[in-house]
């Protein structure tokens, strides 16, 4: 191998794959990579037959090889990983299934693999976004938080479990079905964030009539048979009230904290005091209050309460947490919802993408206080 191949599959090789993250090499992709004269050939095994990110990682590809003296064209060609390599690659990504089988310790789904962000030394803050009814806008409360964390620099990821009114993927503008390699999932990322929900797997028209143990493996599924990537956030969309799926994710997810969505009315707000009573019987930490809908701003500069005042900052009183911010009604924040387009992204300077940013600046700075881990230190 002459000195500009060895130097080229260098530089191929530390080429990042936009879906997965990871570098070609490190993933037993790239399969070959030479020169003859000024052109370049560089074969790549992807992981399925409709990979999602082929035309971006053979545009990467492409300008990588560029920069090395003497290449001028490069040609791209792709193969298909086989089912061994799909399966040592699912392996790599999120761990082998069998290894952890029949663990009485393990607390996985059915295969036996254990909850990657319920495990010893794991970083991700997993935030419970909850509400005791519906319609209240904790999606779209879930939707921009989760963008206003990632724009600040963090890694963020929903999972929709709202398993009856999944709204995230249209909310959040994905326009594609997540990748699957062997059976794990490669979560879908718009606007910076990555998410996962029933609605890929189910028509948006059509009822998800489960039972609790049906909805209990779903989760499961949803946080072990997903490759996260340890995102430095995970937002859970929570099901209005108390029923099964937050039981559910208190088990699976013991460090995980709520934060309570209500809206001014007081009957909105008694109503919303239920789920945070439910997370402290379960052993869950209330960290705030964030209460939507609370005034419109009129072309008259005057602020209309519509649904009254004072119910955010009397549940955050009466749980004894901040109140983290307040949102005003605003018809793009809807529209943004309904279009894919999160108002967050298509105007940051609104009065609430402002509130947004704001609160996420409050979670990273001021009220999720540090943790401290010690991978060494276990419960048996």
């Amino acid at each position: 191998m002459s000195q500009i191949d060895d130097q080229l599959a260098s530089v191929v090789g530390a080429v990042i794959d936009p879906e997965l993250r990871v570098d070609l090499l490190q993933m037993g992709m790239l399969r070959a990579a030479s020169a003859a004269g000024a052109a370049a050939q560089v074969i790549v095994a992807l992981p399925s037959e409709d990979w999602p990110v082929r035309d971006e990682l053979e545009q990467r590809i492409v300008e990588a090889s560029r920069q090395i003296d003497g290449v001028d064209s490069v040609a791209v060609e792709f193969t298909v990983m086989d089912e061994a390599e799909q399966a040592a690659l699912r392996s790599q990504l999120i761990g082998d299934p069998s290894a952890t089988a029949g663990s009485q310790q393990s607390h996985g789904h059915a295969e036996g693999r254990a909850v990657p962000f319920a495990e010893p030394g794991n970083r991700t803050r997993v935030l419970l976004i909850a509400s005791g009814k519906g319609g209240v806008g904790k999606s779209s409360v879930t939707t921009n938080l989760a963008i206003s964390l990632a724009k600040r620099g963090s890694r963020a990821a929903i999972i929709d479990a709202d398993v009856w009114g999944f709204s995230i993927p249209r909310m959040l503008g994905v326009d594609r079905p997540p990748a699957v390699i062997d059976q794990m999932v490669v979560p879908v990322e718009a606007n910076g964030v990555r998410c996962i929900s029933m609605g890929f797997f189910a028509r948006e028209d059509q009822p998800v009539i489960w039972r609790g143990p049906m909805l209990h493996k779903a989760l499961e599924q949803f946080l072990t048979d997903v490759y996260w990537d340890n995102p430095d956030y995970l937002l859970v969309d929570l099901p209005p009230g108390t029923g099964d799926i937050s039981l559910s994710l208190a088990q699976f997810l013991p460090k995980s904290e709520l934060i309570v969505v209500t809206t001014p009315q007081p009957a909105a707000q008694k109503v919303a005091q239920r789920a945070a009573y439910m997370a402290e019987k379960v052993n869950l930490q209330v960290r705030a209050v964030i209460e939507n809908m609370s005034w419109f701003t009129g072309d008259d500069g005057k602020k209309y309460e519509i649904f009254g005042s004072g119910g955010g900052k009397e549940l955050a009183d009466e749980l004894e947490v901040p109140l983290l911010g307040q949102i005003p009604i605003v018809a793009a924040l809807r529209e943004g919802g309904d279009s894919g387009r999160p108002i967050t992204v298509l105007d940051p300077e609104n009065e609430s993408s402002k509130v947004f940013f704001e609160m996420a600046r409050l979670l990273e700075e001021e009220h999720l206080p540090t943790r401290r881990y010690n991978e060494g230190l276990k419960l048996l």
